[in-house]
């Protein structure tokens, strides 16, 4: 059985699990394959917003089996805090949530060495979230971190005092202002991994491996978007994990050949959190009209959302990367009410107008290319069916299809999961 993936094809905020939550009554397995607790993915049914960060978004379906993989970082703090959030919904972790024993943890000191990175950055910093992410995906890679299954062997407590000493020498090099009682978090960190430790922490990879053998139908479910990627993304100003296609093959050790459907989610706009390059950001009434009534805050950090139009130079991209099969489009109720709809079509460069995304987007060195639909004024939240849109935003979501040459399956008009119509 073939693994289908849902990603964001922007700069993150997509509307992702939302859409997990809609289709998880389709999957056996929803599968979260990159990032950590700077994601944050909001679910609405019954009248109630949950906002998960590293928990996958199917956890409230009773069938359905939440798997953390391999290709996430963990803070057991924040995570034991998400599960006592769900407390009062009656659901069995010990038989609904795994942990992929070789995901790896995000240590007290880790959270520490970025805030001390970023305060050191001055102006020039890259918008973290400061939950630690990036210093501990750096671990990773210089092969010095530690994993969910590290915390079962009988060194482990040698093996976090080394790694935590071998930080402290480096927060010392910083010359930071930042103060910190170790001792209080050290102690708030050990007794969550209790918490960790009383769920099912296996070898996820055999787990995935036996559940296609088996033809149960999994979703491997993405975090941020494909423009924070760590090579595809607008670097510096990225994540530091792989959030494209590719990173569900890495993140979750599933073959290329054996992933199906690429779900690709977008808004009918465009938002970015924190620094980086931002083509079509508006910084008139027309932003703050988006923001205001998208709600565009962040989940995680609750930091405003810059918002401007669409930008299909960059949209093109991330599905060209990803090999996207379907769209979900988000949002299009936000944009009800303005008179005309703008579309970022090409960028104007030194070298001519160019319809692909350049090295580099900085504002010196590309000015988008618009053309102009006509907009809509009716209220789509209270629809059911393709059939009530109103012409000019069918005609929006037509000119989107052509032009992205990738059929638009759902829309989404509004937060709850009762909001979407599937097409």
């Amino acid at each position: 059985m073939s693994v289908d993936l849902l990603l964001g094809l922007q700069w993150g905020d997509e509307g992702k699990g939302k859409i997990v939550d809609v289709l998880t009554t389709d999957y056996d397995i929803i599968a979260r394959f990159q990032g950590g607790p700077n994601a944050g993915h909001t679910l609405k049914f019954d009248g109630i917003s949950h906002v998960l960060h590293t928990i996958p978004s199917g956890i409230f379906h009773p069938s359905a089996i939440n798997l953390i993989g391999n290709g996430v970082v963990i803070d057991p703090v924040i995570f034991k805090g998400e599960l006592d959030k769900l407390a009062g919904f009656n659901i069995d972790f010990a038989k609904k949530l795994y942990v992929s024993k070789k995901a790896h943890l995000i240590l007290p000191t880790h959270r520490l060495l970025d805030a001390a990175s970023e305060a050191a950055k001055g102006k020039a910093k890259i918008g973290s979230t400061l939950k630690g992410i990036g210093p501990t995906y750096m671990d990773k890679t210089g092969r010095n971190g530690i994993r969910v299954g590290d915390i079962l062997l009988e060194d482990w407590k040698t093996r976090y005092n080394t790694l935590r000493d071998k930080h402290l020498k480096m927060l010392a090099n910083y010359n930071s202002s930042l103060e910190y009682d170790l001792t209080d978090l050290e102690t708030t960190f050990f007794q969550s991994l209790e918490t960790l430790k009383s769920l099912p922490l296996i070898d996820s990879e055999n787990f995935l491996h036996t559940a296609q053998k088996e033809n149960k139908k999994i979703l491997a479910e993405g975090a941020q978007g494909s423009l924070l990627d760590i090579d595809f993304g607008t670097y510096p100003f990225v994540t530091s994990s792989t959030t494209t296609a590719a990173g569900a093959c890495t993140g979750l050790g599933i073959a290329p050949n054996a992933v199906g459907d690429v779900f690709g989610i977008f808004k009918a706009y465009t938002t970015r959190v924190g620094s980086g390059p931002f083509p079509t950001e508006l910084f008139d009434e027309v932003g703050e009209t988006m923001g205001r009534v998208g709600k565009e805050f962040g989940a995680t950090t609750g930091r405003a959302r810059r918002c401007g139009w669409i930008d299909l130079v960059a949209l093109k991209y991330a599905i060209r990367v990803n090999g996207v099969t379907q769209l979900m489009m988000m949002k299009g109720d936000v944009l009800s009410g303005f008179s005309t709809i703008k579309v970022c079509t090409a960028y104007k460069t030194k070298e001519g107008v160019i319809e692909h995304l350049p090295f580099s987007i900085e504002p010196e060195n590309v000015t988008p290319q618009y053309i102009e639909l006509q907009g809509w004024k009716e209220d789509l939240t209270q629809m059911s069916s393709e059939s009530e849109f109103p012409a000019t935003f069918n005609d929006y979501i037509a000119y989107l299809e052509k032009e992205l040459e990738t059929p638009i399956k759902i829309v989404s008009v509004g937060p709850d999961r009762k909001q979407t119509i599937f097409r």
